[in-house]
């Protein structure tokens, strides 16, 4: 009877330990199984590819030489050394917030914004130039202007800080910052940019010839040729 007993206990003994080795075994193929199926999963996802980097030296390069090879023309022929233009029939693009510079860019190559010089130049150009080019751009130093009427400085000044309340214009200063700095990958640098290119844009969005800002459209048709040019002036000399 004892021996009997004795037999059972160490049964019983063999069989948990069996029942252990296989839910250990279980537990071990199940995690080896997840770690297999994460693998490939990983994988892919690593495969995706990532944004490209920007290249400023690249986009430098490209600024100021082109690429004679892609019929690049170098952008430094009209916009000036490191973005500062010397007239007013090309923008200043120093400083400008690499977001908005790539989105222009990008907006002449698919005819969103129309100029028939700007969309032949950005013709050329992939998005990872774009983005080269505009990154470069930002990194410049601001170049500043300064205001050449005075006698329209209290209005230009008005507009800007304060908007046209009767007509329902509001104060340009509520996105281009009071300095006219702007906001990074919403609102444009404004302050020192020429007068003339400034009115110019407000015409063009005023009679529908660049349509790539709803909003800009809407408060330019609120705005009269004596408001746009007070207002323009006075951004010139913003800083």
């Amino acid at each position: 009877m004892r021996q009997t007993s004795q037999i059972s206990k160490l049964t019983g003994l063999r069989a948990g330990f069996a029942a252990f080795s296989i839910f250990a075994l279980i537990g071990i193929s199940g995690a080896a199984f997840a770690a297999d199926a994460a693998a490939p999963a990983a994988e892919a996802k690593a495969a995706v590819p990532g944004k490209p980097k920007v290249d400023i030296a690249a986009g430098e390069a490209l600024y100021s030489n082109g690429d004679s090879t892609r019929g690049v023309t170098a952008c430094l022929t009209c916009h000036g050394p490191k973005g500062q233009s010397a007239t007013g029939t090309w923008p200043k693009l120093s400083a400008q917030h690499a977001a908005y510079t790539a989105k222009q860019l990008k907006n002449f190559k698919e005819g969103t914004r129309a100029n028939p010089v700007m969309m032949g130049m950005a013709a050329t150009l992939t998005e990872q130039d774009m983005q080269n080019i505009a990154a470069f751009l930002s990194k410049q130093p601001i170049s500043q202007g300064v205001a050449q009427d005075k006698n329209t400085i209290e209005l230009g000044q008005s507009i800007y800080r304060g908007g046209i309340a009767a007509k329902g214009v509001p104060a340009c200063a509520a996105c281009h910052s009071p300095t006219g700095a702007g906001i990074p990958a919403q609102y444009p640098l404004l302050g020192g940019q020429w007068a003339e290119y400034t009115n110019a844009q407000l015409l063009a969005f005023r009679e529908g010839v660049r349509k790539n800002s709803s909003q800009m459209t809407t408060i330019a048709t609120k705005l009269s040729d004596q408001e746009m040019k007070a207002v323009s002036d006075y951004i010139a000399g913003l800083h």
